[in-house]
């Protein structure tokens, strides 16, 4: 009898395991087309005719409907199940990557990044809230978690790794069609693997809020990748900008009088979980922001290749997954997670400040190396303990639009990094030609990198400050409690 209630129990343990695999090739999925086009954009616009303005929605299209619809996907992950959200989510990738591969005409194209950043929307609040139920226990949970962690953060870099690759050995059509095979295989594991999950269904579907959480965060990201190339004083950034944080502003008051909110404030006001999101998200800022200069300084100020320039920065997810899976998994289960948020952040921001002294002529393993070593450690510290903090107490119904309020902050922030260092990076650059008409161009571009990376590693050590402060709770205890 004791016998089979053991095999029973590691049966158990085993699904749990291999239900995180599952969870951890979507979450792949997900983070590495978030940037696997950005290499082969050029070819793509040579073979389709695409403008560079055409070019941009290639990127945006993706963006924008990701981060719009995340928190009403969230909320419908936890009305119809986690996993039947994640098998929907990964059916529908498959076949827009598959329509984007096939595109004749740029138009199809931007067509299917939508669609990949629709059906990603319900694959990322889907997969950590299916985490978070099928790990209740604190040490199993601090585990999963950092795997999760690590796939999550590295993704985006990883995309930038096999975009290189597939477009400098094959063709930008694979970039699209890579998912194909993956999101199949994810769908055949959902479906074998992954438990079933009660749905909570709640009361009626609060469409307002849909409506305007939705609307608020498209503007908002729209506005925030269009300052990169228009300015911040263009009336086409401006404009959207304004109308975001309008339709926000109003959503958070729509949902304080909402009997069934889209997004409880409970989960927002909390003050550990807004810490968390608020960390988390501006170690993204420093990461997505740092991660376009160093292409830049790799492809344009070195020369790098395509499929150069990939190899160059898997150094940085190397360092994530490290971060993540063996110290922040060893440290979490017997560590405050402030003490571990923290001293990533400070590590985050010494990697970002490194680059403020490259050069035109700066080695690889110099200028950039030791920098993609300490920001991918910070990362790992960074994000394992947020996941943690951020997802820890939240009820049952709740766990879904948690997790979309988690990554809405981390698209936002990316966005706002992107859009806020390309602006300071242009602008130095201007004003270092306009004062030294005689240097090579090459210099004044180094510099506006090297004055972006100062702002952005002063931001992200403000964030220790602000981490200390917010995250005080320990989710050790809490477990504890309830035990």
């Amino acid at each position: 009898m004791a016998s089979g209630v053991s095999t029973a129990g590691t049966r158990a343990v085993r699904s749990r395991w291999w239900a995180l695999v599952v969870i951890c090739l979507v979450a792949l999925i997900v983070g590495v087309d978030a940037t696997i086009v950005n290499i082969a954009l050029p070819s793509a616009q040579r073979d389709l005719g695409l403008s560079d303005v055409d070019r941009q929605w290639v990127v945006s299209a993706y963006t924008l409907a990701f981060g719009g619809l995340l928190l009403p996907a969230g909320r419908v992950a936890d009305r119809v199940g986690r996993k039947r959200a994640v098998l929907l989510g990964v059916l529908g990738f498959a076949a827009a990557s598959a329509l984007g591969g096939a595109a004749a005409e740029g138009w199809v194209l931007v067509l299917a990044r939508a669609l990949q950043g629709v059906f990603a929307s319900i694959l990322a609040p889907s997969t950590l809230s299916l985490l978070v139920a099928v790990f209740t226990e604190p040490a199993d949970r601090a585990k999963a978690i950092s795997v999760f962690s690590a796939v999550a953060s590295g993704g985006g870099v990883l995309g930038l790794l096999a975009g290189g690759l597939l477009a400098g050995y094959l063709d930008w059509r694979w970039c699209l069609y890579i998912n194909v095979p993956l999101a199949v295989l994810g769908a055949i594991g959902g479906a074998l693997l992954l438990p079933e999950v009660p749905a909570h269904r709640g009361g009626p579907i609060d469409v307002p809020g849909a409506v305007l959480g939705c609307a608020g965060v498209v503007a908002l990201v729209y506005g925030l990748g269009a300052a990169g190339g228009l300015g911040w004083a263009s009336p086409a950034v401006l404009g959207p900008l304004a109308a975001g944080l309008v339709l926000l502003a109003v959503f958070v008051l729509v949902q304080a009088r909402r009997e069934h909110p889209l997004l409880p404030l409970r989960v927002v006001l909390d003050r550990n979980r807004a810490g968390a999101a608020l960390s988390i998200g501006l170690a993204m800022f420093a990461l997505f922001g740092t991660s376009l200069f160093l292409t830049y300084q790799l492809q344009v100020v070195m020369g790098y290749s395509p499929v150069e320039t990939g190899l160059a920065v898997l150094p940085l997810t190397v360092a994530i997954i490290v971060s993540s899976t063996q110290l922040a998994r060893r440290w979490l289960p017997r560590t405050a997670p402030r003490l571990l948020v923290a001293p990533g952040l400070a590590l985050a921001a010494a990697g970002v400040l490194w680059l403020v002294g490259l050069r035109p002529d700066s080695s690889f393993a110099v200028g950039v190396l030791p920098a993609e070593l300490l920001l991918g450690l910070g990362m790992g510290l960074v994000s394992t303990p947020c996941l943690h903090t951020a997802t820890s107490g939240v009820d049952p119904a709740d766990v879904g639009v948690a997790s979309a309020f988690l990554s809405t902050t981390q698209q936002i922030a990316a966005s706002l990094g992107v859009a806020t260092l390309n602006t300071i990076a242009t602008s130095a650059t201007a004003s270092f030609a306009a004062a030294h008409p005689d240097v090579p161009a090459v210099v004044g571009t180094v510099h506006g990198y090297t004055r972006a990376a100062a702002w952005a590693g002063g931001i992200v050590l403000a964030a220790v400050a602000l981490a200390w402060l917010m995250i005080t709770a320990d989710p050790r205890r809490a477990e504890a409690a309830k035990g």
